[in-house]
């Protein structure tokens, strides 16, 4: 895909799409990135910053990340791009360890956020907010060709029909495309269904199985490796802002018009995307499992799930206890905190899987920053803000600033396979000057071409529409709009010294997380009321070094179900099944044969 001669400025949320090239980036937190006062415009050098510093990506996070602050919760872990050299595929974790953003958290307003900041400075509550009456029984699946391909041998697709509003039936339904790959040696103890999501909000789980079942090899010799497009993604009533969710470069700078500018955005996005927006939401996702479960004739749902995945499956868990299976849940979510306080989580998060980089990268032979540690971490910060007042040019006539720097390293640090390009990147950066090696990890980029105007186009940005949606519609806080614009951005002012002080490469980036669902209306409680929901017995995977999901939020969400079993992983990266043998022994050994220790497990680096 081209990159644009000009950085794109994007306003979309992202916990990871986890920033495929040729999306206008968000960050893995979910929120929108805030730019800093006084900082350079991206795309001309030496006038005012209208854009924000780092994307927020899919994959992450969440997105707030899960990817919400600053990454892309927009991604999931898998193999690297062949597109894009260095840069994780939105994909299933892939042994190769280069896991993409499983979150694309909601990041909107980022643009909106800074100009307000730099010159003084929705979705629904989703109906099905409890678990309510069962919805009616799904139908039978018809599996056939897919409409993706290539995909692997023996994989078909199908639909599930399920109601648009689980609580009234009466509205309509709508369909949930299913992709299934048949158990390849069941023996006389078939498993029956595993159900899969890799990640998001807004990420494709049909795609992402089809791009990498060699993963999940072991565990589809007895099950039905089966997974699915959210409702408002992919194939599954997709959800779009009409390309962008850019608020425009002719807006005043003041707050006022900035903001007001931000609702116009939030009505494009519920008039491109038709009925279904205000019905999407990890809630109403959750019932359309119990559908899909039904369907499939499991009378338990066995469950993997990656990022934001893992809210997911805590959800379905709260609401279908009975009905809960083996559930594993890798790169764990938070159930509880606002997007704020996911932002500066996100920025911490990932400013730990710097540090950690950075002391690699010292025990390197050529490490462009030596062997001290401290004077690295400085001359990291240097960089950034050298090339947002200096922007380097790539090979393609585009800008590199400081801000493309940050969703470079950002998406570097999602997968320790990626480091020694990151490493390399770098030192081309320093040394040469030159941006080609960073640009290939995650630089500007233009819009996604069109897919086409067939029966299964999927709409550009609609990644990027449905992280912002989902994270939403779960986010019950709105206080903001109901408040004068001054207020905003003194609120927004308040809130940047302990975002700078957490992070100064990744802390900017994530404060925009208090606008990311500015003008849409307030979402359900039911994801932060979770607490002992009694559902049984299940394995949570958190990894120490993990840039969009911090290990505390795996202990968290523990507490919350009060019925889970950690395995610590003592490594790096965005989730562990994909990298660490260890992990996924006791992960595999779980779904396949019930097998679950009592008390925190350890999987040290490397194992």
């Amino acid at each position: 895909m081209h990159r644009s001669h000009r950085r794109t400025r994007s306003h979309g949320l992202g916990r990871s799409h986890t920033g495929a090239p040729g999306r206008s980036r968000t960050d893995a937190s979910g929120s929108p990135r805030l730019d800093v006062p006084g900082s350079p415009r991206a795309d001309v050098p030496g006038s005012p910053r209208t854009d924000v510093p780092g994307s927020l990506r899919a994959d992450m996070p969440g997105s707030p990340r899960a990817d919400m602050p600053g990454s892309p919760r927009t991604d999931v872990p898998g193999r690297p791009r062949a597109d894009v050299p260095g840069r994780p595929r939105a994909g299933a974790p892939g042994r190769a360890g280069t896991p993409v953003r499983a979150r694309l958290r909601a990041r909107g307003a980022a643009a909106a956020c800074a100009v307000v900041l730099a010159s003084a400075l929705g979705a629904g509550p989703g109906p099905g907010s409890g678990p309510g009456t069962p919805s009616p029984a799904a139908g039978s699946i018809r599996w056939g060709d897919c409409p993706d391909q290539p995909v692997p041998d023996g994989m078909t697709c199908g639909y599930v029909t399920v109601p648009l509003d689980h609580d009234d039936p009466a509205k309509g339904t709508i369909r949930v495309a299913l992709a299934r790959i048949p158990a390849t040696a069941p023996g006389r103890h078939p498993l029956g269904s595993l159900l899969l999501n890799f990640g998001g909000p807004g990420g494709r789980g049909t795609t992402s199985l089809a791009a990498d079942p060699e993963t999940f090899a072991k565990l589809g010799e007895r099950y039905d490796l089966v997974t699915f497009d959210p409702r408002g993604v992919g194939l599954s009533e997709p959800v779009s802002c009409g390309g962008s969710q850019e608020v425009g470069d002719g807006v005043p700078a003041d707050a006022a018009s900035q903001l007001a500018a931000l609702r116009a955005v939030a009505r494009r996005c519920a008039l491109h995307s038709g009925p279904v927006l205000p019905y999407v939401g990890t809630v109403q996702v959750a019932r359309d499992m119990e559908a899909i479960r039904r369907s499939l004739g499991d009378k338990k749902l066995n469950y993997l799930g990656f990022s934001y995945g893992t809210r997911l499956g805590a959800v379905y868990a709260a609401l279908f206890p009975h009905r809960t299976g083996r559930m594993v849940l890798d790169g764990v979510d938070t159930l509880a905190e606002p997007l704020a306080e996911q932002a500066l989580a996100s920025a911490r998060g990932r400013q730990r899987a710097l540090d950690r980089f950075l002391t690699w990268c010292a025990h390197r032979p050529g490490c462009v920053y030596g062997t001290n540690t401290r004077t690295a971490k400085e001359r990291v910060d240097d960089l950034v803000a050298r090339l947002d007042r200096n922007p380097l040019i790539g090979d393609d006539g585009s800008w590199f600033t400081g801000q493309d720097a940050v969703d470079a390293i950002a998406t570097a640090l999602y997968a320790p396979a990626a480091w020694p390009a990151l490493a390399d990147a770098l030192a081309l950066a320093e040394r040469r000057h030159d941006p080609v090696g960073l640009m290939q990890l995650g630089g500007p980029t233009g819009p996604v071409p069109d897919a086409g105007d067939g029966p299964a186009t999927v709409p550009a940005d609609n990644a990027e529409a449905a992280l912002t949606a989902v994270n939403c519609a779960d986010d019950p806080d709105r206080s903001e709009d109901r408040a004068a614009p001054a207020a905003v951005e003194r609120e927004i002012r308040d809130l940047e010294p302990e975002f700078r002080a957490v992070s100064e490469v990744f802390g900017p980036g994530q404060l925009g997380t208090v606008l990311a669902c500015y003008g849409r209306p307030a979402g359900t409680d039911f994801i932060r009321r979770i607490d002992h929901p009694g559902a049984p017995r299940m394995l949570l995977v958190g990894t120490r070094g993990d840039p969009a999901t911090p290990y505390e939020w795996t202990e968290e969400t523990a507490r919350r179900l009060g019925s889970a079993v950690i395995v610590d992983h003592k490594g790096d990266g965005h989730t562990g099944y994909g990298t660490s043998a260890c992990v996924r022994g006791y992960a595999d050994a779980f779904l396949t044969d019930g097998r679950l220790p009592h008390g925190t497990r350890a999987c040290l680096a490397g194992e």
